[in-house]
């Protein structure tokens, strides 16, 4: 792969929204529509880009993600656990791990039909969160302890690879991954992306596409880790991307305004909002949880 760094700013507004900490843009490929939550509302979003209508459903909790399941409905990552929602909108916990202070945080399921939710702390302290993976079944296994801001988790396109971000340590880590055991082993640096990582996705050429809190902007790195691109959006603040559209060829980038000053957000007045990059790359199909 030829590298060759540029930026651009060729983004378009796809949900004008005032999100605290919009969060996990995922696309549906079955709805033709992207998921997304604002954790702190806490609320469930759904856009569909055909009609430009964004749904919004409240989540009983703080909610760091939502995905799409195959028994219907969705699987989330909230505050206490983790929780299956069916198509009748009806909660029931998967996985119940309540401690004081902590809540669940981004979370990505891979080509097995894993879910793997990381938490954090809300004050943000060292070591007080973690990553681990949820069966079909509902069992779960702790992968990673001592993780201070759990967030963006992806795989390559051939499963061989887990890419994962803490955000304070201002690295993206690769591990060596087996499909069948959705087993970790080997971590070792993938970029130091002299920044706050934040989400990440994976496209199909490999590379991996990181937002920067506090930023603005998106960055792709190449399999090797070298710095290929970057996208800048007005909102300081990118949380997350993810590829979708009917080909997989745009990029969506949620923001947060949490924390913003009056003057900030007056600087920023779509902070919170969900941006599009049309044909940005070509994205891998997400996969549903399989329970």
């Amino acid at each position: 792969m030829t590298v060759s760094r540029f930026v651009t700013d060729r983004f378009e507004i796809a949900v004008r929204a005032e999100a605290e900490l919009g969060e996990g843009p995922t696309w549906d490929a079955r709805t033709g529509t992207l998921l997304w939550v604002d954790i702190l509302a806490p609320a469930i979003h759904r856009w569909n880009p055909s009609t430009g209508v964004n749904e919004t459903t409240s989540a009983p909790q703080h909610v760091g993600a939502a995905k799409p399941r195959a028994g219907g409905g969705l699987i989330l990552n909230l505050r206490d656990g983790v929780a299956i929602v069916d198509s009748a909108g009806e909660h029931r916990w998967l996985v119940y791990w309540a401690r004081d202070g902590v809540r669940g945080n981004d979370a990505a399921v891979d080509a097995a039909g894993r879910f793997w939710a990381g938490t954090m702390r809300y004050d943000t302290a060292e070591g007080g969160g973690w990553l681990a993976k949820v069966e079909p079944d509902g069992k779960a296994t702790m992968v990673l302890d001592k993780v201070s801001i759990s967030n963006g988790v992806g795989w390559s396109p051939d499963n061989t690879r887990m890419y994962f971000a803490d955000t304070p340590t201002g690295l993206i880590q690769v591990f060596d991954y087996d499909l069948d055991s959705g087993t970790v082993s080997s971590p070792r640096p993938f970029a130091d992306v002299d920044g706050s990582p934040d989400g990440l996705c994976v496209d199909g050429d490999g590379c991996v596409w990181v937002a920067l809190w506090g930023d603005g902007q998106v960055r792709r790195y190449t399999p090797d880790g070298k710095l290929l691109s970057t996208v800048i959006v007005p909102a300081s603040k990118t949380t997350a991307c993810c590829f979708g559209g009917d080909q997989l060829t745009d990029l969506y980038i949620t923001t947060a305004r949490v924390g913003m000053s009056e003057s900030e957000l007056a600087r920023e007045p779509l902070a919170g909002s969900v941006f599009v990059v049309p044909d940005a790359g070509t994205g891998l199909p997400s996969t549903v949880f399989a329970g």
